[in-house]
């Protein structure tokens, strides 16, 4: 299917490396790498270190299997979605949008921004507190300092794909180097290490910070960020080209995710050696274990090393943050903000809440605000998880590609895992808000958020399956009757809408209206201008994109009466489906023509909005043309 350039993911990078003009078959092989090294950064981000810290102050190396294990968790979600980005061409934002129900959506949407939120409030602080080990920055100067980052991805994304994932995997090379030469000062015993591997719970408190470990893995962001980066490069559509790219992408990601269990496994190995052999038992914050490296390790070299990764670790998660926020606005409502505006939001929606808290709290509270950012997290994954694998597994879509039913397996048995953590760690942050407030507002106002999240997932969960039967179950039909074309009067008609929005998918529907039309009929073509000041004045509106799209609509028209047709245009704003069919109404048509983008689900969608919405507001036939 041919997706067109306004709704491709990450339309301003999209295929722009093309590994078929890299020279050798290696250099071709190596042109794919580079995506999964942006999403592995947000395994290794700062709101990883506090569960991977307290493991190893806790209990030593006992616990680096549930770590092993979580990477086989990731590596294995992280594949679906690299899969479902090469194989549809469109990301999990968008694949959902095209499923979903409105209201769905938009739930779903304003989950994924609060996670994207939560993710880059981790990264803020933990900046921020490398910033303020480093230098001394108070922690306030430092989050706000974290606001130039925005300046800083614009100029990456100015330089390429290519320039961004080169300095994301120097970030990367940093964090490495530090606690490759942490691991060597802390001389950690090698036998004690690989027996850390041997899976074992040494007590409850060891199962929760391990239900944590694995909570804080997988980053729902990763998900939707993986399969947009995928399309960065440019693939053949033939089966073969795309097998070749989904053998490659899984090659990067189990490269780059190791990449990113080896740091967390060095934090952990780290602690358990510096604090749990020293009998530091009780290590937990950040702060606290810089503190104590230096003194522990005898080296000063330790408490440096470990500041640098924390700022390395904040700084590449950042970045990748932010264009995960991208992602999931243009896939969730198909609306583009100007570059600078969607930086800024997404970085102001951590600052401010980082400032206030600093500010009438203090800095004793940025431990808790990081670990409320992984519960918020964690409330946010399931949503990501669950329709990632009903697309993947969904053959009308994926064809050859759809995953085997031992894949599937596995998938449904790491998310239900998941599911079944992050619930657990859920329910019990809404007990503790529950105990901590004796305000009957807010106590409701806590109901009523696990009420919609409860719906929202169920719905998550059965709807696809639900479409999915109702498309394969049979019908009774019933008698013909045997004046069925008796008497049926046949009338032409007079006056075709055409709803237009100026892509490839006009050409089907102008093909169709010339076909449906006869000598006296006539034609309206209306089209709905989608600017920001459209929105807000409506047909008083004079802006530019209003201006481009009014000259777009009269060669249209002009086009219709070169072939001695008559037609006329018009322009909607605001509402698309509102002021499609007020158009419709008050010029009387007879027929109206709408593009459809080809999906066959319960619903098409039109410009963002459902087919259905526009049909049921007229009582004249609606043509879809596919």
């Amino acid at each position: 299917m041919t997706v067109p350039d306004h709704e491709k993911s990450l339309h301003d990078v999209h295929a722009s490396i093309d590994p078929s003009k890299s020279g050798s078959k290696w250099k071709k092989i190596f042109a794919f790498f580079g995506p999964a090294y942006l999403v592995s950064v947000g395994y290794m981000d700062p709101g990883n270190w506090a569960t991977d810290i307290a493991g190893g102050s806790h209990f030593g190396y006992s616990l680096l299997w549930v770590l092993l294990m979580s990477n086989f968790m990731a590596l294995l979600l992280q594949s679906l979605s690299a899969r479902l980005g090469i194989v549809q061409g469109r990301d999990l934002a968008q694949c959902s949008r095209d499923l979903y129900p409105p209201a769905v959506n938009i739930v779903l949407y304003v989950l994924a921004e609060i996670a994207i939120a939560a993710c880059d409030l981790a990264e803020v602080l933990g900046m921020a507190i490398g910033l303020n080990l480093l230098t001394g920055i108070p922690l306030l100067g430092g989050v706000l300092i974290t606001l130039l980052d925005t300046f800083l991805l614009l100029y990456l994304q100015k330089l390429g794909m290519r320039k961004m994932e080169a300095f994301i995997i120097t970030l990367i090379a940093i964090i490495g180097g530090c606690f490759l030469t942490e691991i060597f000062l802390a001389k950690p015993a090698i036998g004690a290490v690989a027996h850390g591997f041997i899976p074992s719970i040494p007590n409850h408190a060891a199962l929760y910070i391990a239900i944590g470990i694995i909570g804080a893995t997988v980053m729902p962001h990763n998900l939707y960020l993986h399969s947009a980066l995928v399309q960065t490069r440019k693939i053949g559509t033939d089966a073969k080209s795309i097998k070749k790219a989904i053998r490659i992408n899984i090659l990067d990601s189990t490269i780059a995710l190791n990449i990113a269990f080896f740091v967390n496994a060095a934090i952990l190995i780290l602690a358990g050696t510096a604090f749990y052999q020293s009998g530091n038992n009780a290590v937990e914050s950040i702060q606290d274990a810089h503190k104590l490296l230096a003194p522990l390790l005898g080296s000063k070299w330790a408490a440096i090393l470990f500041a640098v990764a924390l700022v390395a670790a904040g700084q590449s998660s950042t970045i990748t943050g932010t264009l995960a926020g991208q992602i999931i606005m243009e896939g969730y409502l198909q609306l583009r903000l100007n570059p600078v505006a969607r930086r800024l939001i997404t970085r102001l929606l951590a600052i401010v809440p980082a400032v206030i808290v600093i500010l009438v709290a203090g800095e004793k509270m940025v431990d808790d605000m990081l670990v409320f950012s992984q519960v918020l997290l964690s409330m946010q994954l399931a949503f990501a998880v669950i329709p990632l694998i009903h697309f993947v597994s969904d053959r009308a879509k994926m064809g050859q590609f759809t995953i085997s039913i031992y894949t599937k397996i596995a998938a449904w048995l790491v998310a239900a895992v998941i599911l079944f953590l992050n619930i657990k760690l859920f329910l019990e942050s809404v007990v503790k808000w529950l105990e901590g407030t004796n305000n009957i507002f807010i106590k409701l106002l806590i109901g009523l958020l696990v009420a919609i999240v409860a719906v929202v997932l169920l719905i998550t969960i059965f709807y696809p399956l639900a479409l999915k039967r109702k498309a394969t179950s049979s019908h009774i039909h019933p008698e013909i009757p045997a004046d069925l074309i008796a008497d049926i009067h046949v009338e032409t008609f007079g006056k075709i809408a055409l709803a237009l929005d100026f892509s490839d998918k006009d050409r089907k529907v102008i093909e169709y209206a010339i076909r449906l039309a006869k000598d006296q009929s006539s034609f309206l073509l209306i089209h709905v201008v989608e600017s920001a000041s459209a929105m807000v004045m409506g047909n008083k509106a004079d802006d530019a994109e209003t201006q481009q799209d009014k000259l777009y609509l009269e060669e249209y028209v002009a086009l219709f009466r070169q072939k001695g047709l008559k037609a006329e245009g018009m322009l909607g704003f605001k509402s698309r489906v509102d002021e499609i069919a007020r158009l419709v109404k008050d010029n009387h048509c007879d027929l109206l023509i709408i593009g459809s983008h080809g999906h066959k689900t319960a619903k098409d969608w039109l410009f963002g909005e459902t087919i259905n919405s526009v049909r049921h507001k007229l009582e004249i036939p609606v043509f879809i043309a596919r």
